[in-house]
């Protein structure tokens, strides 16, 4: 263990990292923005942790480290940028300016992935999901190109080599843990029919408990049809979207936390932020769930309504303080980053190998 301390100092002491977030919104975002909040954290872990880290994102950012931006605001805060334009002068940006770091940590999915070969740079990217089945072909067109990391076992493409699973890190400073339940269901996230919200609706209809969502509306017309018609504002809220203080607040109020999603999870910070607060999860069980939830522990996986309405009957059995140590012993910025400088470890073994061919 002493050997590999000393070898992680010997390699902070010259290596510079690029980190490299996305532009959709702010970094870390004000509320939504799951990627610029991993990006965040994982700037601001290495940073702590005495790396030279320059993350690359908009203009309006907040980190320690050094900030470098060429795009002054986010193109989902400011509706006169083009998505595509302001995308391609920030990753083009990051990639002319390669040859001053040793690293690239891509949490931008996949166009970076067309400059790899372009450079002598090494990249990790940080899949953080395939959005869809025809993006792998470009992952896996620069499969050698790139290093890889999953962000759970579950989201995995079999042809990719990834060189380790890193869970997301959350920032612990900004939940509070209270030993105390509330008497509300709760689902955060986005307003889509991924995240099954109608059929956290559903359970909380029949189970007649309150439930408050909250989330930003990405999809207006599953919104309009499924979960507007429901909202009365007596047991089905809707809040909009919630920046870290008023998610904290939101958290205080839950019995429960429903992430009833009906594709495979990716990660899901939403459950592991849940449980730092004390909150139990009720998850179906899909994708990366099973990864992040301690089933009958820190909440239930389910496979329909039926099983969660059981499970919201269920939810005062579990202890709220092993949710908090769930999240302690597996999903904080200071573990996630130790896993990715064993993985940076191993790139630079890797490369310096290579070099001395």
């Amino acid at each position: 263990m002493k050997e590999i301390q000393a070898d992680m100092k010997e390699i902070k002491a010259d290596k510079r990292i690029a980190v490299l977030s996305p532009v959709a919104w702010r970094t870390p975002p004000r509320a939504y923005g799951a990627w610029e909040t991993v990006a965040s954290n994982i700037a601001e872990g290495l940073t702590a942790r005495g790396w030279d880290v320059t993350l690359f994102a908009t203009a309006d950012s907040v980190t320690t480290g050094k900030l470098h931006a060429v795009i002054e605001q986010g193109y989902e805060e400011d509706k006169s940028l083009d998505p595509k334009v302001a995308e391609i002068l920030h990753i083009s940006e990051v990639m002319e300016r390669a040859g001053e770091f040793d690293l690239i940590h891509n949490n931008y999915d996949f166009i970076p992935l067309a400059f790899s070969r372009l450079i002598n740079t090494p990249m990790l990217t940080t899949i953080h999901g395939f959005s869809s089945d025809k993006i792998r072909a470009v992952y896996r067109k620069y499969k050698k190109d790139s290093y890889f990391v999953s962000i759970s076992d579950s989201d995995r493409d079999p042809e990719l080599p990834y060189l380790a699973t890193v869970y997301n890190g959350i920032d612990l400073t900004n939940l509070t843990f209270r030993e105390k339940r509330g008497d509300k269901l709760v689902f955060l996230g986005r307003i889509h029919p991924d995240k099954g919200v109608h059929l956290a609706i559903e359970t909380a209809q029949r189970c007649g408990k309150e439930l408050i969502i909250a989330g930003i509306i990405q999809d207006q017309e599953y919104f309009d049809t499924q979960v507007g018609p429901h909202i009365d504002e007596r047991q089905i809220h809707y809040i909009g979207p919630v920046d870290p203080p008023q998610r904290d607040a939101l958290l205080a109020k839950a019995f429960a936390a429903l992430h009833l999603n009906t594709i495979p999870e990716r990660f899901g910070l939403v459950m592991a932020e849940a449980m730092a607060a004390g909150v139990p999860v009720i998850a179906m069980d899909l994708g990366s769930c099973r990864e992040v939830i301690e089933d009958g522990v820190t909440g239930f996986l389910v496979k329909d309504v039926r099983e969660a309405i059981e499970a919201v009957g269920r939810i005062e059995t579990l202890s709220r303080a092993d949710c908090r140590r769930r999240v302690e012993e597996n999903f904080t910025i200071d573990y996630m980053v130790s896993g990715y400088e064993k993985v940076y470890q191993e790139i630079f073994r890797r490369e310096a190998a290579r070099n001395r061919k």
